[in-house]
């Protein structure tokens, strides 16, 4: 296992959630299955405890800890991609699979964790030197949900 993982902590669901994981991204693979040894606050002997999965390439531990704690915006997985079909593929599959739809290219999955589907080409932008185009695409990200690269880079060149 990897020094550092990241633990998510679902409400029963991480097993469903990493197989979803595993399905929308590339470099991303559910490892490992583990049932609880004994009963436990949230849960049974043989439930799904933990699910050991890939998202990206980065390790996840799912958790099926209960209704205790919720994911929040302080958290996020942010996936920059190339072109308009990748970030609509999976801001679709996201948004379409139960999740919702944020703002400047954050939305929640149906789990309620956070993702940010980046396009590269803005954050080329907003980190643009020429901070006239810098702030001219950064205003128009700010009326967007799902990012538009055509629009990101039409306010851009102004």
């Amino acid at each position: 296992m990897a020094k550092n993982v990241i633990c998510l902590w679902y409400d029963g669901a991480a097993e469903e959630a990493a197989n979803f994981y595993a399905r929308t991204f590339p470099d991303s693979a559910v490892k490992a299955v583990h049932l609880a040894p004994g009963d436990y606050p949230d849960g049974s002997q043989g439930d799904v405890l933990t699910v050991e999965f890939t998202v990206l390439g980065i390790p996840c531990l799912g958790l099926n800890g209960g209704p205790i704690f919720k994911h929040s915006e302080a958290f996020s997985f942010q996936v920059v991609t190339e072109t308009q079909e990748e970030t609509d593929r999976y801001w679709n599959a996201i948004v379409g699979h139960g999740g919702q739809e944020s703002q400047c290219g954050w939305c929640k999955d149906k789990w309620g964790l956070s993702w940010q589907i980046t396009p590269r080409v803005l954050l080329e932008a907003v980190g643009d030197p020429d901070r006239a185009a810098a702030k001219r695409a950064f205003e128009a990200m700010m009326q967007m949900r799902k990012i538009d690269i055509a629009a990101i880079e039409k306010a851009r060149r102004g």
